[in-house]
């Protein structure tokens, strides 16, 4: 199954991957970390095109986790999903492989989101996370018109768990 962790930077999205994977021995695959992994800080620009190479990386990791272990849940997380090409893009390779696929669309307060990205961990792969760039995000975030499941992260992480769990399992 492949999973979409879409949100505003700050709303969850990789505490919620984070345990549904540790849950389920599922496999995350962080656009975040995976850019690191790639480009030097001297190279990393952040921008629209690098984003999308990362997320064709992320796809062929996708592809080659799903012909091993099929039955394995393959969180997508550290991008918003705020375009829709580029859910569109991501569901089409879930559906090229056979895989079921979800959408969990992360939100909370804009006060929690805030309070969030200004103690993020300075260590975080992704150096430009900021109230900034959430805000920047917000305001051109395409509606997500696919099923999708809602989970409101300013619930305690058990219940949003729970949540994403039933998600998960739905037919």
């Amino acid at each position: 199954m492949i999973v979409l962790m879409a949100g505003l930077p700050g709303t969850g999205k990789s505490t919620l991957a984070r345990e549904l994977a540790r849950l389920t021995d599922g496999a995350i695959l962080s656009k975040d970390e995976i850019r690191a992994a790639i480009f030097t800080s001297a190279h990393t620009d952040y921008s629209l095109e690098q984003d999308d190479f990362v997320m064709e990386v992320m796809l062929d990791a996708a592809r080659f986790l799903c012909r091993h272990s099929p039955n394995r849940a393959i969180f997508f997380d550290g991008r918003t999903f705020s375009r829709t090409y580029q859910i569109d893009r991501a569901l089409a390779v879930a559906d090229g492989i056979g895989q079921p696929w979800r959408i969990i669309d992360c939100i909370c307060s804009e006060t929690s989101a805030r309070q969030r990205l200004e103690k993020a961990d300075p260590s975080h792969p992704a150096n430009n996370r900021s109230f900034e760039l959430y805000l920047q995000v917000k305001a051109r975030f395409e509606p997500i018109n696919r099923s999708k499941t809602l989970i409101d992260t300013d619930l305690p992480l058990a219940q949003c768990v729970q949540q994403a769990f039933a998600a998960l399992a739905a037919s």
